[in-house]
């Protein structure tokens, strides 16, 4: 029989699949999306691990602010809970995810507010309810177009009334602890938003400050006559408020003569000033020591009196060990009214407090400067200065420029500030939770330092808000106007909550909310809201707690590194508060994304002025959600991600890649039955048992690093074994015996076995990280069900590396000497090919692969070239020469041929045919 080349191509076991080379993310993924919804799958997956009796995983999510659409950095924080959830469900686990909306607080009712100013609380609620409920929706539809699998038709939200009534409770459970108090105290206090500030709604800018050297007059003769203490600040505005000088009791201070030479002569003053401090002094005011009058201890000033150097009253001389010689002159400026530091000072030193400051951040009457009032504070440093001067007080003055805390909402520089506040104490709380903290794994390690350190110096925690969008703070005052702070009263409030909504204590007056709550007629309500990190840190016990599917604590709470002030620690001291104990077992803790040049964190605002847009729905609409989840995969969660146009561009490649090896399994698996066509590995030719050898390493290090969370590690591995292992070996060896072998030989049904167990594998492997393109995979494979609903293969001993490893590793080695041979010729035009090439290989006595060398079926495919003579030598090397034989026209190979024109084993295949 005679046939031409082309009439050949019938007999020919050619690829087949109608799984598509491109991937078309951004047309297919919402059609597979729809049909997952349609079908329930996140509910089928969880009904089967149920059924299974699996052990349960739960991710607690931390929830995103309700405001404003889906960035970068929210499309990582949920795409890394994503990849956690999907790999655990597939290693076995039941994995519940609700997610949930941060709805309340101070951004939302800014908006609102700017927008319509005037309105009565209740309508600044019911607008802020309306503005929370757009947003939770832009996002819930960004988070699923994502992939990302929960129960997305039953998210826990903080305005819903029976999560707000267990704030009220977790809230009642701190009373009890008799942990709740209220007190004047200088809190952290936003002008812009008019309301007391959380430590995780400060940021820190650059801010200049007027710095200076005042005089404070001594009253006591105690050291000489007509001696001052030198104090040092930055906020001037804050010296009428000033009504003590610290003192450090173990610092030697010097009381000495000071010269000045001005223009109109020489300034002499008797001045206290630290040791460490004298040159200082002389380099910012000009005041020299000329004479040391006396050395004395810090606590020998203990008690003495000065004189307020512009109002009618004296400041008393206090020691404290936060005085330092870093900067100053080693004697502190108190103003209780307006620092942390100078509140607990003046407490111990019976100095009271003195706040002339009203919510606008102007002074009030208490100011005792007429002209002063209604004047914004930061208006009246430069006035202070000029009277100060006027007085000759002002030793020295000139601008600082330092790192100062700013509300993150308004963005103006904050003032501390005494105000009647609720509080909640840490004493007891702190120690517990330092204990609690160490009994938690944190990943990254260094996340245990980070909170433990945030928790072992955080002040008391102010918990009330001058704010209308919130929960309120369930405390009432009674006919003296004493605050009312009592569990019982506070838990009937959660009942009335849960019952009717927070508005009813906005749209009710004093009067009917005593009366449905059993008060006397007189009492009052409290008008401020709860900090809305109590909102979201009680959601271990409004979601944890309440959903039957979840308990507490959670296995894992995951958000990026700024959560150690926030969410995560405000979790903590809650639920140390309610149970005793941390609401989680680990803390994984990511970056934050950057600009790809790391220049620093990409927020919102700083991405829009760049034009560099940060938005989720611009990567996932221009390049397919599967492509922002790769990019997710192959990042280094553990540091700064850094993110741009371009690193999409460039995750498209490797995408490609593992879409095309998916698309080459399939095709060449066309034909196979998995239950009738299998061979056994002891069955399989040399390659097919190396992948699979191979197959089994890739397996077991995937599902290690997804238990470790290496999201990156199972990129890398999966990737270089598409790359070098398959492509680059397996797929370009086998491609003669796939095209050119019968149906049903040995050696095919071999490679179709391994391809099969490689599909499968990779598909299920893929699946949390490539969840759309894996799962259009496993359907084209015709297999049932979603690849979602599946289990991660195993890594079964029988297919641990063994022999052929070791002899494929040595094959390869040899394949780079002859490899470099035949380029040589290639380049010299003495022949076309590898498959044209003849082959004289030399080797020592240490290889140990020569059965597999001289068995011409085995090295002609393995090294693809027309024939191999071995030979031994004193080194590895190899000549390549053309080939006599000519090519068959079937398979192009050039093998001797039979008189039919066809190398032996096309005519035995043919002739079947």
């Amino acid at each position: 029989m005679s046939m031409d080349a082309e009439n050949y191509k019938d007999t020919l076991s050619l690829p087949q699949t109608d799984f598509p080379m491109r991937g078309d993310l951004v047309k297919r993924e919402p059609k597979r999306l729809q049909q997952w919804e349609s079908q329930g799958l996140y509910q089928r997956i969880q009904q089967r691990r149920k059924e299974q009796n699996a052990p349960r995983y739960i991710l607690h999510d931390g929830p995103p602010f309700a405001n404003g659409d889906v960035h970068m950095g929210t499309a990582l924080n949920k795409l890394l809970k994503d990849l956690v959830l999907k790999s655990k469900t597939m290693a076995g686990f039941e994995t519940p995810y609700i997610p949930g909306w941060d709805c309340h607080g101070l951004p939302i009712e800014f908006k609102v507010v700017q927008a319509a100013r005037d309105l009565e609380p209740a309508e600044i609620r019911r607008r802020c309810v309306d503005f929370a409920s757009k947003w939770i929706d832009t996002q819930k539809a960004s988070f699923r177009r994502l992939g990302v699998f929960g129960d997305w038709d039953n998210p826990y939200l903080t305005l819903d009334p029976a999560y707000e009534a267990d704030i009220v409770r977790t809230f009642a459970a701190l009373i009890d602890k008799k942990a709740v108090y209220q007190s004047k105290k200088p809190v952290q206090w936003s002008y812009g938003a008019q309301t007391a500030l959380a430590e995780a709604e400060v940021e820190y800018m650059e801010k200049k400050s007027p710095s200076l050297y005042v005089e404070f007059p001594l009253v006591s003769d105690k050291f000489g006559e007509n001696v001052s203490m030198v104090i040092w600040t930055t906020t001037p505005w804050t010296l009428p408020a000033n009504l003590g000088i610290a003192v450090h009791p173990l610092f030697t201070y010097i009381v000495g003569r000071f010269e000045k030479a001005t223009d109109d002569g020489v300034i002499t003053k008797n001045l206290v000033v630290v040791k460490e401090l004298i040159e200082t002094i002389k380099e910012k005011t000009g005041f020299e020591l000329k004479e040391t009058l006396k050395e004395v201890k810090g606590e020998e000033f203990e008690g003495l009196e000065a004189q307020h150097p512009f109002l009618d009253r004296t400041s008393k001389l206090i020691l404290a060990n936060f005085v330092t010689t870093d900067t100053g002159s080693g004697a502190v400026h108190i103003a209780p009214g307006h620092g942390a530091d100078d509140y607990v000072a003046g407490q111990q030193n019976g100095l009271g407090v003195l706040s002339p400051v009203d919510d606008e951040g102007k002074y009030t009457e208490e100011v005792g400067m007429s002209e002063f009032v209604g004047q914004h504070v930061f208006d009246c440093n430069v006035p202070i200065i000029k009277i100060l001067a006027g007085k000759g007080f002002l030793l020295g003055k000139e601008t600082y420029k330092h790192s100062y805390p700013h509300c993150w909402r308004s963005k103006t520089p904050i003032i501390f500030r005494a105000v009647e506040q609720f509080f909640i104490s840490l004493d007891g709380l702190r120690e517990k939770a330092l204990e609690e903290i160490d009994k938690v794994n944190w990943l990254p390690k260094w996340g245990r330092n980070r909170i433990y350190g945030t928790v072992e110096a955080r002040p008391d925690w102010c918990v009330s808000r001058q704010r209308t969008w919130g929960v309120p703070v369930p405390v009432f005052f009674d006919d003296k106007g004493e605050a009312v702070i009592d569990s019982e009263l506070a838990r009937k409030i959660a009942d009335l909550i849960e019952a009717e909504g927070s508005n009813i204590w906005f749209e009710l007056n004093d009067e009917q909310l005593c009366e449905r709550l059993g008060l006397p007629a007189g009492y009052k309500k409290c008008r401020d809201t709860l900090d809305v990190w109590i909102d979201s840190g009680s959601s271990h016990v409004a979601v944890m707690e309440r959903r039957p599917e979840l308990s507490v604590p959670a296995d894992l709470y995951l958000e990026a590194t700024d959560q150690h002030r926030g969410w995560f620690q405000s979790s903590l001291m809650l639920s140390v508060g309610v149970r005793d104990a941390a609401p989680y077992k680990s803390v994984l803790t990511h970056g934050f994304v950057v600009d790809k040049d790391k220049k620093g964190k990409l927020s919102k605002s700083e991405a829009e002025k760049s034009g560099k847009p940060i938005d989720a729905a611009h990567y996932y609409n221009k390049y397919g959600a599967d492509i922002v989840r790769l990019w997710v995969s192959s990042v280094d969660w553990q540091t700064e991600v850094p993110f741009g146009e371009d690193l999409f561009k460039d995750i498209a490649e490797p995408y490609r890649r593992l879409r095309n090896t998916l698309r080459i399994l399939l095709g060449n698996l066309d034909g196979f039955n998995a239950e009738t066509d299998r061979v056994a590995k002891a069955d399989m030719p040399l390659l097919d048992q190396w992948v699979i050898e191979k197959l089994h390493t890739v397996i077991k290090d995937c599902r290690a690093a997804y238990e470790a969370f290496e999201f990156r590690k199972v990129f890398t591995v999966i990737n270089q074994f598409c790359a070098s292992d398959l492509s680059a070996v397996y797929v370009d060896v086998t491609k003669d015996r796939m095209y050119c072998d019968g149906q049903d030989s040995l050696r095919r049904r071999s490679t179709q076995t391994v391809m099969h167990d490689v599909f499968t594998a990779l598909a299920k492997l893929l699946a949390p990280i490539l969840a759309f393109t894996a799962d259009e995979a496993w359907e084209h494979a015709g297999f049932e069900g979603s690849v979602h609903e599946q289990d991660f293969p195993e890594a079964t001993p029988e297919t641990a590396p063994g022999v052929a490893s070791e002899k494929v590793k040595e094959l390869l080695e040899i394949r780079g000497v002859i490899q470099t041979a035949i380029e040589e010729k290639v380049q010299s035009k003495a022949f076309n090919k590898n498959n044209e090439a003849s082959v004289v290989l030399t080797v020592t006595d240490k290889v140990t692969c020569l059965d597999e060398l001289n068995n011409r079926e085995f090295a002609t495919e393995f090294f693809i070239l027309a024939d191999l003579k071995v030979e031994q030598g004193a080194e590895l090397k190899a000549e390549a020469s053309a080939t006599e034989h000519c090519m068959c026209p079937r398979c192009r190979r050039y093998e001797p041929l039979l008189s039919s024109g066809l190398c032996e084993r096309c005519d035995s295949v043919v002739a079947t045919v």
